[in-house]
């Protein structure tokens, strides 16, 4: 016959048969389950790693409790069955593998269905639930069981076992269930985080198709410009388009770098710029675009796209105005950086800047779009006469 004890345990009728020698060693046994305690509640407030804080927490129970074995029973409630998460003292296959059952004729699913712990001392002789057959394999004699709640719905069990003739008692009940206390609050953490994780893994997908919609429909708008210009018989109106279209190709690129790579927030500033000086090179075939980009540098997508807009504006002039004949002219752009600043140059070997000429008086959408943009960068622009050419430098601090 069994009694329910003060805590609503089904616990087996102990006899009474304690030695009055055994009370030193159950003293030490209660103080070391009390640095347990408070051992697993700082591994489960630190964010240990989920799967080594189970590992810590079935050793250092069954230490707690002086048992060879100790688990934790996973629920799985499609199948109603409870899987042997983590273990110590199983036998290989175990642990992983084995599964229990989770109806009320199963300690374990009873422990889980009421929230009530389940002591039993003599399993060879129980008579309220069956005894597991991995617990029979093991040839375990005494078991203890509670419930593991985690984020409002319970997660599973934790069940220490052992194959020694001692017995559980009430305050060995209360050191598992505070053990079943602070796993229980690892776990409620650790699907939050999962949530949380699985929430903002949504959120990057997202922004990676709304990048690659807003790159092809970018494309499309660049293509069209492209065409209007083609078919536009006003010399004046074509470049017009055709620098239109190559600004709005360089926005494209930004988008497509973004849904590509896993940084939402910044891209290598110097793999971006091959992508936008490579589509110069389509657009301006007359002129020979020599790239010399450095790699690795890590610029926020934002201030990059600004600074990609700069060299479309100068390659462009200087495509434009270097070479007016539409000779095969060069154009080297390059791109440093060190710890302190990004140097961006843009060389040509063409005729050269007007004798008047002053970047501030400048009134061509080109040159005010290059103003604005190194305003907007904090960055500071230098216009040289280099005989034969010119050489535009861009400094922008990091």
């Amino acid at each position: 016959m069994s009694i329910e004890n003060k805590n609503d345990a089904v616990v087996e009728p102990n006899p009474h048969g304690n030695k009055d020698d055994v009370i030193l060693r159950s003293l030490h046994q209660r103080i070391r389950q009390q640095e347990i305690l408070a051992e697993l509640g700082v591994l489960a407030l630190h964010g240990v790693d989920f799967t080594e804080l189970l590992s810590q927490t079935v050793r250092l129970t069954a230490e707690g409790l002086r048992a060879e074995f100790c688990k934790v029973l996973e629920y799985h409630p499609a199948e109603n069955n409870l899987l042997v998460k983590a273990g110590i003292g199983w036998n290989p296959g175990v642990v992983g593998i084995a599964v229990v059952g989770a109806d009320l004729a199963s300690p374990a699913g009873f422990a889980l269905h009421t929230g009530k712990p389940v002591i039993s001392n003599h399993l060879e002789n129980e008579e309220r639930f069956r005894t597991p057959k991995v617990l029979a394999e093991h040839h375990i004699k005494r078991a203890m069981n509670v419930i593991l709640q985690g984020d409002g719905k319970p997660y599973g069990v934790l069940e220490v076992d052992s194959q020694s003739e001692d017995q559980f008692v009430e305050h060995d009940l209360a050191f598992l269930q505070g053990a079943a206390n602070m796993l229980g609050m690892a776990i409620e953490r650790e699907r939050r985080e999962r949530h949380l994780k699985a929430a903002v893994d949504r959120q990057d997908l997202l922004m990676k198709e709304m990048n690659h919609r807003v790159k092809n429909s970018l494309a499309i708008v660049a293509s069209m410009l492209h065409l209007q210009a083609r078919n536009t018989d006003s010399e004046e109106m074509s470049g017009k388009f055709e620098e239109a279209s190559r600004r709005v190709s360089a926005v494209a690129r930004a988008h497509e770098r973004l849904y590509r790579t896993d940084d939402l927030e910044a891209t290598d500033l110097g793999i971006y710029f091959e992508d936008v000086c490579s589509d110069l090179k389509t657009s301006m075939p007359h002129c020979e675009l020599i790239i010399e980009s450095q790699k690795n540098i890590i610029f926020p997508i934002d201030k990059s796209i600004s600074l990609a807009l700069i060299v479309v504006e100068l390659v462009t002039n200087a495509a434009k105005y270097a070479y007016p004949d539409q000779s095969n002219g060069k154009i080297w752009v390059t791109l440093h950086a060190d710890d302190s600043s990004i140097r961006l140059t843009v060389r040509d070997e063409g005729k050269g800047l007007p004798p008047d000429f002053e970047s501030s008086k400048a009134r061509g959408l080109g040159m005010r779009i290059v103003t604005a943009f190194t305003t907007q960068l904090n960055s500071e622009i230098q216009f040289k006469r280099n005989p034969p050419g010119t050489e535009v430098i861009v400094e922008i601090p990091i």
